[in-house]
């Protein structure tokens, strides 16, 4: 087994993003299981998750959800160019992304939902 440790850079609006959804996948909504069938997944992904959270000083912020939306905006203008409101509520944004993905040939599925604390 390969023990090289593997590093990954993330954006702290990029980072605070992922750590949200995957607050929520993983404590909120109880479906970690019904996205993730292959428990060995799970290993990196709480590992992922933990490192996040010790690592962001924002999840524990009284103002959370203001910062959460503002870190979003920005990931979308960066994404897309401008600010797109529209992707938090709609398939059509659903759909805009996937055509995204499959023009920078990058398909998978990411969701996204406020922590709240």
């Amino acid at each position: 087994m390969d023990e090289d440790a593997i590093t990954i850079r993330l954006t702290r609006d990029q980072a605070f993003v992922l750590s949200d959804w995957l607050y929520q996948v993983m404590f909120r909504s109880d479906d970690l299981q019904g996205i993730v069938h292959d428990r060995a997944v799970w290993s990196p992904i709480y590992s992922i998750s933990g490192t996040l959270d010790k690592a962001l000083s924002e999840v524990f912020m009284p103002d959370y959800g203001p910062r959460l939306e503002a870190a979003k905006e920005r990931l979308r203008a960066d994404l897309y160019g401008e600010s797109d409101r529209s992707a938090a509520s709609g398939e059509d944004a659903a759909a805009t992304a996937q055509v995204d993905q499959i023009e920078r040939g990058t398909t998978g599925d990411h969701g996204e939902s406020g922590r709240g604390r």
